[in-house]
């Protein structure tokens, strides 16, 4: 019986699959989250996000940072970076202020019937011990990458096995976000699965894409792979 109704809300798209999204500290996680929250609003066409208004970077810095997120939500906390919301949007240009993510940010993604519970997790060194507390029941694991930072992609390796052996997140499926590939010098993501031993991966599906998430490239792909795979689940 139980199964039945798995499929009937499955069929009818009411089915919730809950996500993690993990990384290091300034890997573009929350950026991320939101990117994907506002083109789960107005601008939802997410074939490719060309009618998504862009993002204007207010500061020197390159650290990726959350951005302006259409839906309010308590404790947002990113990462180091002055973001402009854009007067396209019919709002004011109002420049946002944001710091390092502290705890968790979570956020309903919907893309075409099928829903994600995403939850960001805060990925400074004293935050990672906290991040099994959010492993039941999740489906799927997203692991942000920054690609220009070559001296801590063997700390990500390390991570991401440590996650594959817990057990609640035996029957996850992976997506991995290379993130500013728009960086000069960026790692490829060739480059950045053959540091990952991503071949080595055999009992959980992984899919490793390319993404710059200040301007949305390559986030559709990677959910389009996660809605494919939500599927079979």
């Amino acid at each position: 019986m139980g199964q039945l109704i798995a499929k009937l809300m499955r069929i009818f798209g009411s089915q919730e699959h809950k996500v993690i999204i993990v990384g290091l500290d300034n890997a573009g996680k929350t950026t991320i989250l939101y990117q994907l929250k506002v083109s789960d609003g107005p601008y939802s066409d997410l074939t490719g996000f060309s009618q998504l208004p862009q993002f204007q970077c207010g500061s020197q810095s390159r650290s990726n940072a959350a951005i302006w997120k259409l839906s309010s939500i308590a404790s947002l906390w990113v990462s180091g970076m002055v973001l402009r919301r854009p007067s396209s949007l019919g709002l004011t240009n109002e420049v946002v202020h944001t710091c390092s993510t502290i705890g968790s940010n979570v956020e309903e993604i919907v893309l075409q019937k099928t829903h994600f519970l995403m939850w960001d997790l805060g990925g400074q060194e004293t935050l990672r011990s906290t991040w099994d507390t959010y492993y039941s029941n999740a489906e799927f694991v997203i692991l942000v990458i920054d690609s220009s930072d070559r001296n801590r992609l063997l700390t990500t390796r390390e991570e991401l096995y440590k996650m594959l052996a817990h057990e609640a997140l035996q029957d996850a499926s992976v997506l991995i976000f290379a993130n500013k590939q728009d960086v000069k010098d960026s790692m490829t993501t060739a480059e950045i699965s053959q540091v990952l031993t991503l071949n080595a991966i055999k009992d959980h599906p992984w899919h490793i894409q390319g993404c710059c998430a200040l301007t949305g490239e390559g986030l559709p792909a990677g959910l389009q792979w996660m809605k494919s795979q939500a599927t079979t689940k």
